[in-house]
């Protein structure tokens, strides 16, 4: 079902809040969703009207890898102006792979924490590469920097391990995931 995200999430609207996240740069490019051919930006405005009517608390915008663009400062105000919070993530040095930096106060310590007031955070973006790995796991840095256990899941679409890698389903996770250099294979 292509709506059984939503569903469940309508069935879970007292319990759970939407994290939005759009990268500072995808804003500054006006990056583009084929499909649908809006911006990131205003599919995220179109997105907080959408899941806002359906009874689910949309809460936050998380604005990933800012490094100052100035197309960013009328989305937050925009955010501001319908009551919606934002918080500003930065590029980290080294990320991925420098483990000491990135798990520090220079890494994911320098990013904003985001409050969140229902136990279940669904943290999403309107396309790939928009910084939501990221900025889960910079919550659950704060979380356990303040004492707090955290958790987190993926909730996915695909790809689906329990099919061929050469199923359609994943052939499409590869599509798209392509400008992410993501690719399906089999764990030796």
């Amino acid at each position: 079902d292509p709506n059984g995200k939503i569903k469940l999430l309508h069935q879970l609207r007292d319990k759970v809040e939407i994290v939005f996240c759009v990268k500072a740069a995808d804003i500054e490019k006006t990056k583009m969703r084929a499909d649908i051919g809006i911006t990131y930006d205003l599919e995220v405005f179109r997105l907080i009207d959408l899941i806002s009517q359906m009874g689910i608390l949309v809460s936050s915008v998380v604005i990933t890898q800012y490094t100052g663009q100035m197309a960013v400062e009328p989305f937050k105000k925009r955010l501001e102006s319908i009551g919606i919070k934002h918080y500003t993530h930065y590029p980290i040095a080294g990320y991925p792979y420098d483990l000491d930096t990135i798990i520090s106060e220079d890494g994911y310590g320098k990013n904003e924490y985001v409050k969140a007031e229902k136990p279940i955070v669904v943290v999403t973006a309107p396309g790939p590469g928009s910084g939501k790995f990221a900025t889960c796991l910079t919550q659950i840095y704060h979380e356990y920097r303040m004492g707090k256990v955290a958790g987190y899941s993926k909730f996915e679409s695909f790809p689906v391990w329990n099919l061929p890698i050469d199923h359609p389903l994943n052939i499409a996770y590869e599509a798209a995931t392509l400008d992410l250099n993501d690719k399906n294979m089999i764990d030796p």
